[in-house]
């Protein structure tokens, strides 16, 4: 059911985002959802449609026609998290194996995200106000909630550093910074196998098989470039240092396979059996979204496949 929603914009918010604006008055709805109305012509400034990036001036008169009851899948919830590094503007986390980092359609808790918007905001967490009746600035006066924001992702059974923005203006600058391959990432992987080269590059292009619903090298796919390099042989196993190029689907999983090493664990691409997916995000080198340091991290897996 669409309700008709007001707001003057403060002092405080001159020049900001149309959109950054209503993620902050309207935090129980998706940001999808919301530039999805502002696209749509369900949002007036001063009786005008403008665009997501439109800069907002004080006392500006913002009209918003939503439905309220759509939610986010965002839901905040108490879930132990590795945290490495926070500031006021990123987080970094050592996921585990096994953790959605956001939520599906099929799968809405228990997630990464889900973890951050719990802990970004676990000192607001409240109940909502219901929904009807609403007037002027009713949203005002709440306590702005944290938004994490994903700049990157991991697979759920891949394990490892995961860079999270706390605010519009890291996330857009980082997403920039990953778009224009300024992000340095690299990953351990124990495969099955004696890797012979001491080092290389595997060049295969990679696509999806619709009929299949599988990701996998295909002559019509895109470039594709990993390169690797062998940390040490265990047993009949070999602990790689994996670099990914470019960053295609399953990628990683779908490189090692092609030259006859799967990743251990790695069963749907002929890996022998383990009781994780031995891939872990260890290293991760970026520029900081505002002081424009670069900052290193590194981590190494919770468990003992690298031993």
């Amino acid at each position: 059911m669409l309700q008709t929603l007001h707001f003057e914009v403060e002092r405080e918010a001159n020049w900001k985002r149309l959109d950054e604006y209503l993620f902050d008055k309207l935090h129980n709805l998706s940001r999808m959802y919301l530039r999805e109305l502002v696209r749509t012509n369900r949002v007036q400034v001063n009786g005008e449609f403008e665009n997501i990036g439109h800069s907002l001036r004080p006392n500006d008169f913002i009209e918003v026609e939503a439905d309220l009851s759509r939610g986010t899948a965002m839901r905040p919830e108490n879930i132990p998290l590795n945290i490495l590094f926070e500031d006021d503007n990123i987080i970094i986390v050592n996921k585990p194996a096994g953790m959605l980092v956001h939520p599906t359609h099929r799968e809405k808790n228990g997630t990464l995200l889900n973890g951050l918007a719990y802990y970004l905001n676990r000192r607001s967490i409240r109940k909502s106000r219901p929904a009807s009746n609403t007037s002027r600035n009713e949203f005002a006066s709440e306590q702005k909630v944290m938004r994490p924001g994903l700049v990157h992702r991991l697979d759920k059974e891949t394990s490892g550093l995961l860079l999270v923005a706390k605010t519009v203006k890291a996330h857009q600058r980082l997403a920039a910074e990953f778009l224009n391959k300024r992000v340095e990432k690299r990953y351990l992987a124990l495969v099955d196998g004696v890797v012979a080269e001491k080092q290389g590059t595997i060049n295969e292009p990679i696509g999806r098989y619709p009929d299949l619903k599988f990701w996998d090298v295909k002559a019509d796919g895109k470039a594709s470039e990993t390169k690797f390099r062998v940390l040490k042989v265990i047993n009949s196993q070999t602990l790689l240092e994996l670099e990914p190029v470019t960053g295609r689907t399953n990628q990683l999983r779908i490189h090692c396979a092609v030259i006859g090493h799967p990743i251990t664990g790695d069963t749907q691409r002929g890996g022998s059996e383990y009781r994780r997916l031995c891939l872990h995000a260890s290293s991760l080198s970026f520029r900081h979204p505002e002081t424009r340091k670069v900052m290193d991290f590194k981590a190494w897996p919770n468990d003992d496949f690298t031993i």
